[in-house]
């Protein structure tokens, strides 16, 4: 199994998240750097253990504190497996938007640069998102599904959609019924942590190990079993991510 995005610098202990997800059949994660010094701590973490690889990107969230996307280009060296996570939050709107817009452009140019793929936030920005998505032609992540209105355009362009914790929600149907409706060859399943802790485990800090409770709910919706589930989204990161 496979955790798809997991922020392991802003965990307190790294290196036991990374064991406990081990001890819980997680064998491999997606780490993500936001920002340069976030992608300067994620690196070393991953650096010393097997089956973590890290991607990277200017957060939405961070795109008017001068975080340099040409710094970030010289960080990847090889090393980075996706741009990301990238993208709109209109929600929040703690960067202005025309500078979200601007970053999130120049990131776009830098995945296409480097061939990786994308990692995509969007938050209330829906049709803009998939506006500046128009001409990419690489692979295209929707993180933490949560824009249901964007679902047919995942669908026609073949993105691969991950669901997060979330997904477990009591409330949260509008996402199970996505859910169901996404391709077995692009369905995604991460923690996000330590944000979104599943169902089981809410309140607790979410982290890697917990994504087994996010595969379960979506195996449960889409009435398949939980292991062949497991075993698919790992396969479908594979493929996304580059993975060996």
């Amino acid at each position: 199994m496979i955790d798809t995005h997991a922020h392991l610098d802003a965990l307190d202990d790294p290196a036991g998240a990374i064991l406990r997800a081990r001890e819980a059949g997680v064998e491999r994660i997606i780490a993500i750097g936001s920002g340069i010094t976030s992608t300067r701590a994620t690196l070393a973490i991953a650096g010393g253990e097997d089956g973590v690889s890290v991607a990277a990107g200017v957060h939405p969230h961070q795109a008017a504190d001068g975080e340099s996307v040409d710094e970030l280009a010289a960080l990847a060296d090889g090393k980075l497996v996706a741009v990301g996570e990238i993208g709109l939050d209109f929600y929040r709107d703690y960067a202005p938007r025309e500078a979200q817009r601007a970053v999130f452009t120049d990131q776009l140019g830098l995945a296409r640069e480097l061939g990786k793929p994308v990692i995509i936030h969007t938050r209330a920005a829906a049709d803009e998102t998939a506006a500046l998505l128009t001409d990419f032609d690489g692979t295209v992540v929707m993180h933490c599904f949560s824009s249901p209105e964007l679902l047919p355009v995942a669908l026609e362009r073949g993105y691969y959609v991950s669901f997060a914790g979330n997904v477990t929600y009591p409330k949260a149907t509008e996402l199970r019924d996505a859910a169901e409706q996404v391709p077995a060859d692009r369905i995604l399943a991460e923690t996000d942590c330590p944000y979104l802790a599943p169902q089981p485990v809410r309140g607790k800090r979410n982290e890697p190990a917990y994504v087994i409770h996010t595969v379960a709910t979506l195996a449960e919706t889409r009435g398949e079993d939980i292991d062949e589930l497991g075993r698919r989204i790992d396969a479908n990161a594979a493929a996304a991510f580059g993975l060996s």
